[in-house]
């Protein structure tokens, strides 16, 4: 008869691997509740503050009502804008908020202009996507 071939794994792989399954989990989980090695921004006071409630109109134009003052913009010429809100709008539909609920646009004291929506505690720093694109929104702060 023959000899049944038996191959073992090397006992010492097995537990070299398992330590660095436990220790990989171990740093995460520390890391997860500790903050260690996260990104935070730190937020800045306010300069200036509005709060505006924004509209589509037909031929893509977007109504933008502040608490005084109100605006169309033209959808051809909005396009950032329109891009901005329309992510806004399908984060806001996911939680069952209307378009009722007005959006925050801020400039902080160190310059940074950010678009906050309330309603999710969502929050985009409109610098991020450029100078030109920031301006398409930092017009709308006088709509007070």
């Amino acid at each position: 008869m023959g000899h049944a071939a038996t191959d073992t794994f090397p006992k010492g792989a097995l537990i070299g691997a398992g330590l660095m399954i436990a220790l990989t989990i171990t740093a995460a989980a520390t890391a997860r509740w500790t903050g260690f090695g996260a990104l935070h921004m730190a937020t800045h006071g306010a300069v200036e503050t509005v709060d505006l409630v924004f509209e589509d109109r037909p031929g893509g134009a977007i109504a933008v009502r502040g608490t005084g003052e109100s605006l169309i913009l033209d959808g051809a010429t909005n396009g950032f804008v329109r891009g901005v809100l329309r992510g806004l709008a399908r984060d806001r539909k996911v939680h069952g908020i209307g378009p009722d609920v007005p959006f925050r646009l801020i400039r902080r004291v160190d310059g940074r202009l950010v678009l906050e929506d309330p309603a999710t505690s969502r929050a985009l720093d409109l610098g991020a996507y450029g100078s030109e694109n920031a301006g398409a929104f930092a017009r709308l702060l006088h709509l007070r």
